[in-house]
C-alpha cells in the first residue's frame, strides 16, 4: 500500500475517469442491495442492536470466552496455538509447513494473513502459497493487494481479466465472459486443490460454547482445500469469538447483507474437528488487537465484523479507491484501524473522510467509525493548512463581535480560505459571504414588506 497522503495519492488514481465512475457504480449498487434486502427484515435493527450489544459483551469477557473455545476446540481434536503478534502468527504457519514437509500451500481469503505478512513470509522458505479465492486469485497473479476486504479485485474489470488469464492460463485471447474465465479459473485451481500439501482458511467467527471455527464464502473455495489436504490450518483474531450458535446466528443474519447484498453466503462451514489421518491446527492472533481492547474512545473498532459494508457506501472510498489508503485496509474502518495501529504512519488518511456519518448508518453492529474518525482528527491534524483553516474559523466563531467583522471581510476572506485551502479548495464552488452592509439593507427591506 502506498505511505503517501490519502490526497495526492488519490489523486493519480482519479486520472482514469471512467474507472472511478465504473467503481463507484459498481459498489453503489450493492449499497442498493443491501438496502433493498435490509428492508424486507422488519427485525433489522433490533438484529443491528442485538450484533452491537454481543460484540460488546464478547469483547468485554475474552479471557474467558477463548479460554471457553480453547478447551472445546482441544476436545474436538484441534490443536490450539496462541500469537501474541504478526511475527509469532507467521513463525507459528511457518513451522507446522516445514515440519510436515509442505512444498504446495492453497489458502482461502484471509485479511489477518494481509495483516501478517504470511504469503511473503512462506515464499522466502521456499513454499509456494496459492490463493484460490478468485479475487484474491486474481490480484496474486497481478502483483497486487486486495483494494477492497471483501471484493479485494472490484477495481479489475473484466477485460483485464481475460488478458491476465490469457497470458497465465491460456485462455482464447480476447475472450472476457465472465461465466467463461470463472470456469477457467475453477479448472486452474482444481490442480492445487488436488496436490496441495496444506490448506488454511480464516475464521469469520469463532464460537466459544463448541470450539467452531465458522468460515463464510460464496465459492467453496475453502471447502475445496480442507477437503483433501492431510493439514489443515485456521487463524483468526481474538475478537472473532462469539459465546455461541445463537448468537452467531444474528451474525450470519446481518453478515452477507451488508457486504454484498444477498441473504445469506452461499457456504456457511463450521470447522470442529480434524478428518480421519489429517491434523486440524487452530492459530489464535492478538497482533494489537489488546490495546485498542484499552482504548476508551477506539475499543468499538473490535466489534467490527469486516463486512465491508462502509467501504460500499463510503463517497471518498468509492471514487479514490483502495490503494489511495496507506493501511491494508481501507476505507473508513480502515482509517481507524490504521491509526490504532500507527498513527504516525496513517495520519494522512484522516483526511479521507467527509463526517457525512453513511458508514454508520449500514454498519451491521453499530460501530461508530465517523464519530471516531472525528476523535482522531483532534490529535492528528493532516496538513498545517487544514490547522490554519480550523484555527481561523474557531476564532472568528467565538464572538458576535468576530463573528460581525468576519462578515464584512467575509468575500476576500473566501477568496483567502480557498487559496490556503490547497487540495480541499480545489474544484470547490465557493458561496457569497453576505457583507455586513448588505445584510443589513436586506433587513430593512424584509422589515419593509
Amino acid at each position: 500500500m502506498s505511505t503517501e497522503k490519502h490526497a495526492a495519492a488519490a489523486r493519480k488514481y482519479l486520472k482514469d475517469t471512467a474507472k472511478v465512475d465504473w467503481q463507484d457504480e459498481t459498489l453503489w449498487l450493492v449499497r442498493g442491495k443491501r438496502d433493498r434486502l435490509s428492508k424486507e427484515i422488519p427485525e433489522w435493527e433490533a438484529l443491528r442492536d442485538a450484533a452491537s450489544r454481543i460484540k460488546l459483551y464478547s469483547n468485554s469477557h475474552l479471557p474467558e470466552l477463548l479460554e471457553q473455545f480453547e478447551s472445546h476446540a482441544i476436545a474436538n481434536g484441534a490443536i490450539v496455538h496462541w500469537a501474541k503478534d504478526a511475527a509469532e502468527y507467521r513463525e507459528i504457519i511457518g513451522g507446522l509447513l516445514t515440519g510436515h514437509g509442505v512444498r504446495l500451500f492453497v489458502k482461502s481469503k484471509s485479511m489477518l494473513s494481509e495483516e501478517c505478512g504470511l504469503v511473503p513470509y512462506l515464499e522466502s522458505l521456499g513454499i509456494e502459497a496459492v490463493e484460490t479465492d478468485l479475487g484474491e486469485r486474481i490480484i496474486q497473479l497481478m502483483g497486487l493487494k486486495p483494494s477492497h476486504i471483501v471484493l479485494p479485485a472490484v477495481h479489475i474489470k473484466r477485460e483485464e481479466v481475460g488478458r491476465l488469464f490469457e497470458k497465465e492460463m491460456g485462455t482464447e485471447p480476447g475472450n472476457s465472459d465472465p461465466t467463461y474465465l470463472t470456469h477457467a479459473a475453477r479448472r486452474n485451481l482444481r490442480q492445487y486443490f488436488l496436490k496441495a500439501d496444506a490448506a488454511m482458511t480464516g475464521g469469520n467467527f469463532a464460537v466459544a460454547s463448541t470450539g467452531e471455527v465458522v468460515v463464510c464464502t460464496n465459492e467453496g473455495n475453502a471447502d475445496m482445500g480442507t477437503s483433501a489436504a492431510p493439514l489443515q490450518i485456521a487463524a483468526f483474531g481474538i475478537d472473532k469469538i462469539v459465546p455461541d450458535r445463537e448468537s452467531l446466528g444474528v451474525f450470519t443474519r446481518l453478515l452477507a447483507r451488508t457486504a454484498t447484498g444477498q441473504p445469506v453466503t452461499t457456504y456457511t462451514t463450521h470447522y470442529s474437528a480434524p478428518r480421519k489421518g489429517t491434523e486440524f491446527h487452530i492459530v489464535i492472533v492478538d497482533n494489537g488487537r489488546s490495546r485498542i481492547l484499552a482504548d476508551r474512545d477506539h475499543f468499538r473498532l473490535l466489534n467490527c465484523i469486516r463486512c465491508g459494508g462502509c467501504m460500499n457506501t463510503c463517497p471518498v472510498y468509492r471514487r479514490s479507491g483502495g490503494y489511495s489508503y496507506s493501511h491494508f485496509i481501507p476505507g473508513p474502518v480502515g482509517v481507524n484501524l490504521g491509526m490504532a495501529s500507527d498513527p504516525d504512519r496513517h495520519k494522512g488518511n484522516l483526511s479521507a473522510c467527509t463526517l457525512c456519518h453513511s458508514c454508520e448508518m449500514v454498519c451491521p453492529v453499530k460501530v461508530d467509525l465517523a464519530e471516531q474518525i472525528y476523535r482522531w482528527r483532534q490529535h492528528y491534524h493532516t496538513s498545517a493548512g487544514k490547522k490554519a483553516i480550523s484555527d481561523g474559523m474557531a476564532f472568528l466563531m467565538g464572538g458576535p463581535g468576530r463573528f460581525g467583522a468576519g462578515l464584512t471581510v467575509g468575500p476576500g476572506a473566501m477568496k483567502a480560505l480557498k487559496a490556503v485551502g490547497g487540495h480541499w479548495g480545489k474544484g470547490r464552488e465557493f458561496p457569497d459571504i453576505v457583507s455586513s452592509k448588505n445584510l443589513e439593507s436586506l433587513e430593512k427591506q424584509n422589515h419593509g414588506k
